[in-house]
């Protein structure tokens, strides 16, 4: 040990210290510091940035032996609090640019010493700043951290007051469409929201750390696991296995009818085989992480290792073994028959194109939060589980089963009160379960903290598509006929496998007329990265398809792309692939919005390119659902409080979509009538035992289903309250005539006639969808083959808005992750893509800081307002956009992504493109 002299956030200090410890659990374990967060634990990300001596570090590099005696140290909660706010943590307040948070302080500290440098930087310095010291987030697309850091500097330089910076209230009182701040943004801008890692800190003594014995070979039989040396380890007090499961020891994947496979093929503890590399085959209880670590190498597990099926190719050979013995590898199918038969109609068409072996690979999520959960016994005897779930009802559902509880009786889940972006990877259940058996099985409560490691290497990943796909065209460009097949990798659970694959049929060639179809889809097993949901569920699997093809079909036709994609667009009388009329007909308004844009970045990329630096333009449409397919329900609790307050209960999950302020403005648009101010609404959210289920926050259905339910809610307040003369009872008055002063609110898509789709996919499964076209600009170096973008432009109809800032960042942090998904992001070597760098995350000077969106708002008959979803939306199509833009640019057609460098290189160079095998063919079809 060593003695350190600090100055920490002001204040002097000496501490006691491990030589080899990091400065990040300094700050964090000794000092309780939680603000300063941990991401990648690599020095990639900059959550843990701190100013050292005037100089931004990454604290989770930095060993106390190299920290200086007497050095003075800022973390976030020496720049501001929430009663005191820093300039910078105004402006990002103002700006939206705290979306899940996580990253938040990380970049507030960065830029506290960039101002302390200069304080009149540019945009493009700000850029370089934060590129320099490896700050990431993966939620705003960095556009709004920019306009924060430029604002701020503004303020520190006196040509704006802090006032500028705060929200002003309208006269009429309304926030709904305002710039509203959400009200968990000064939490995370200071720091003092607890995240999971922070919360595990502040469990109470006793607690046990957990560390997990996982697979390292991806399909093998479980021979025998031997746990005695383990268990003798310092500090351990069990390792749990799959003999101390009370329960059916599986996750219930809620299969969909048609579905060859086992609802329960997850095990929450493996007991007869490895089905994945990282599967969890045990649990390693101890008094500190580094003694359940040091215990987990003694566990020794004997396994017979057997063929590993690493994409749908190989596991659809005709001698590969079934994964899952009793089950085929090919476990569902879906198929679309929609109008005539298409085989005549390819026949007839004047020009038919086609192409085959599209692929649309395993994005990973890349949270910079990694997973973690906690479990305990509360007063009652039950279960508690707190994680980052964004669907508390449906998991403890999923789970129940496999621990021998009951959900909402003896297991209730809760979110931790901050959490880290999860862009779809929480629609599973991941860990929940896990420390639910670990705190059953000991009787303690319990915490499991993911290293980034673990968050790569264990949790579910974007399904590939493998696709073919035709079109049948007239002369004029009228696409009359449509075929494709396609096969998805699902890895080896089946959980919603089936309803990613049913996304096929509902979004290739969306956004067009296309009368005639005929297409299927089928589900495939294997043992890579288990399938979860992502960010535009199935859509950008789907539209990369159609997107390119319809690229394909204009260069043949020798019409403009944007002008073709008008043709086909939308109209009075055409239905989408599910046989249903849109909601809305805004696809024509929106690429009209789009046009001059177009055109003039056409110009522009004539204008400046060189032979060294081709420049290029690229469009694509992106259509997606509100919802989860059918009559979709959610209910909310509206209470009228004694102290004149509304209490608004619902699980609508949040991680960093804005849910506690689509809950607000919904909620207080309604109230409003009734005299009711924002902060006279009180929030409870996301605790099964304080609120009831609202559904999953995924498939931008929340602002849709919840929405519809918060105003049916607050509508029956107010109209039991409202008196004869136009005013409205107070508490005690409602009490006085015995008047209820709570309500149920609940919606169901059923009122507008939703069904899931049949056996040939047709039906109504969403009542409200939003559209959008996307406009890309790229420079491809024609020596390298490296691909930037430029400018990222998107028209956009989501409905009616409710908060601008919210929306605002939505897009642009999908568009962000649509061009890591165009060009860098890959989960595919088990070896290589297993840190937050390697597998591509785009840092701020691989995205545009040009991104502009053009509103064309439609109001939706079903959406609360007038209401849509947006979080979908910008993820749908833009990576094809980016890759018609490629070959605009260079005319290197990139079939399969990401489009990295060496790919285009190839094609520039006339060598063949490397590509992902092929499938056979489903020998159903």
């Amino acid at each position: 040990m060593i003695k350190k002299k600090l100055n920490i956030n002001g204040a002097s200090m000496s501490l006691v210290v491990d030589p080899e410890a990091l400065l990040v659990d300094v700050i964090r374990g000794q000092l309780h510091l939680t603000g300063t967060k941990v991401g990648c634990g690599k020095g990639q990300c900059g959550a843990c940035s701190v100013i050292m001596n005037g100089k931004v570090i990454r604290s989770c590099i930095t060993k106390m032996k190299r920290v200086p005696d007497e050095s003075i140290i800022t973390t976030i909660e020496g720049i501001g609090t929430p009663t005191n706010l820093h300039a910078l943590q105004l402006a990002w307040v103002k700006h939206g640019s705290a979306q899940c948070g996580f990253c938040a302080p990380g970049f507030i500290v960065s830029a506290k010493a960039l101002l302390d440098e200069n304080n009149n930087p540019t945009r493009e310095e700000v850029r370089d700043w934060f590129q320099k010291h490896k700050n990431v987030c993966r939620c705003t697309g960095y556009k709004p951290l920019v306009d924060a850091v430029m604002d701020a500097a503004r303020l520190v330089r006196g040509e704006i007051t802090a006032a500028d910076l705060e929200f002003q209230m309208p006269e009429d009182g309304k926030i709904l469409g305002t710039d509203y701040p959400r009200p968990s943004a000064i939490g995370k801008v200071t720091g003092t929201i607890d995240y999971g890692a922070d919360f595990g800190l502040k469990m109470p003594p006793g607690t046990l750390r957990l560390k997990l014995v996982q697979a390292q070979v991806s399909h093998a039989k479980i021979l025998s696991i031997d746990t005695s040396e383990a268990e003798k380890m310092p500090g351990v007090y069990k390792v749990v296995t799959y003999k101390d499961v009370k329960g059916k020891n599986r996750i219930n994947g809620l299969n969909l009818p048609g579905n060859k496979g086992d609802s329960y093929d997850r095990p929450i503890l493996c007991d007869e085989k490895v089905f994945q590399f990282g599967d969890a085959i045990a649990i390693v209880c101890a008094d500190t992480e580094a003694h359940a670590q040091a215990a987990v190498e003694k566990v020794h597990v004997e396994l017979e290792v057997l063929p590993a099926y690493m994409s749908a190719p190989a596991a659809m050979e005709p001698d590969a073994i079934e994964i899952h013995p009793g089950t085929p590898n090919v476990y569902f199918r879906q198929y679309n028959i929609k109008g005539e038969d298409t085989a005549p109609l390819m026949e007839k068409a004047d020009v038919v194109v086609s192409m085959e072996d599209l692929y649309v690979g395993r994005q990973p999520h890349l949270p910079i939060e990694p997973d973690v959960a906690a479990a305990y016994y509360d007063e009652n005897g039950n279960l508690q589980i707190l994680s980052k779930s964004i669907g508390l009802d449906l998991h403890a559902a999923m789970i129940a089963e496999g621990l021998g509880l009951e959900a909402g009786k003896n297991l209730f889940l809760s979110q931790f009160p901050g959490v880290g972006g999860t862009f779809g990877y929480k629609f599973s259940p991941t860990i929940e379960a896990l420390v639910g058996v670990a705190t059953m099985a000991t009787g303690k409560p319990c915490f499991l903290n993911f290293d980034y490691y673990q968050q790569i290497i264990y949790t579910g990943k974007r399904s590939p598509f493998f696709v073919d796909i035709k079109f049948g065209a007239n002369k004029d460009g009228k696409i009359n006929a449509m075929e494709y097949n396609y096969a998805v990798d699902h890895g080896p659970y089946s959980e919603f496998g089936d309803l990613l694959t049913v996304r096929g049929v509902q979004f290739i060639g969306a956004g067009y007329g296309i009368p005639n179809i005929r297409g299927v889809g089928y589900t495939v097993c294997t043992n890579h990265a288990w399938g979860s949901a992502f960010r535009a569920y199935g859509s950008p699997q789907s539209l990369f398809a159609s997107e390119t093809l319809m690229d394909v079909l204009a260069e043949k036709l020798g019409m403009d792309p944007l002008e073709l994609r008008y043709i086909n667009a939308y109209r009075p009388g055409d239905t989408n692939p599910s046989g249903h009329e849109p909601e809305v007909y805004s696809m024509v308004p929106l690429l009209d919005a789009i046009r001059p844009k177009y055109q003039e970045a056409l110009k522009r990329a004539k204008e400046e390119s060189t032979p060294e630096k081709k420049r290029g333009v690229g469009i694509s449409v992106g259509v997606y659902g509100c919802g989860l397919d059918g009559p979709d329900s959610a209910e909310v609790w509206v209470e009228l409080l004694h102290d004149g307050r509304v209490q608004v209960s619902t699980n609508w999950q949040d991680h960093g979509q804005g849910a506690d302020m689509g809950l607000l403005a919904t909620a207080h648009e309604t109230l409003r009538q009734m005299g009711i101010t924002p902060d006279q609404i009180k929030l409870v959210m996301n605790d099964m035992n304080l609120a009831p289920a609202g559904g999953p926050a995924g498939g931008s259905r929340s602002q849709v289903v919840v929405g519809n339910s918060v105003v049916n809610g607050c509508e029956q307040l107010v109209n039991a309250l409202r008196k004869d003369d136009g005013t409205f009872m107070t508490y005690d008055e409602a009490v006085a005539k015995g008047i209820p002063t709570k309500y149920v609110g609940k919606w169901s898509a059923a009122a507008a006639n939703c069904t899931d789709c049949d056996d040939k996919g047709q039906g109504k499964p969403f009542s409200v969808y939003m559209y959008g076209v996307f406009l890309a600009e790229v420079e491809v170096d024609t020596t390298t083959g490296k691909t930037r973008v430029v400018k990222m432009t998107m028209a956009a109809d989501v409905g009616e808005v409710i908060n601008k800032t919210v929306l605002d960042g939505q897009i642009y942090g999908g568009l962000a992750q649509g061009i890591g998904l165009a060009l860098s992001e890959d989960f595919e070597d088990l070896k290589k893509h297993t840190t937050m760098a390697n597998c591509g995350i785009p840092y701020i000077k691989d995205i545009p800081d040009d991104m502009e969106i053009i509103y064309v708002n439609y109001k939706r008959e079903h959406g609360p307002y007038g209401a849509a979803g947006v979080g979908e939306l910008p993820l749908t199509s833009p990576h094809a956009a980016i890759c018609n833009a490629i070959y605009n640019a260079c005319g290197v057609r990139i079939t399969q992504l990401p489009a990295r460098p060496e790919k285009v290189l190839a094609g520039l160079q006339g060598k063949e493109i490397p590509v992902v095998k092929r499938p056979i063919k489903d020998p159903a079809y």
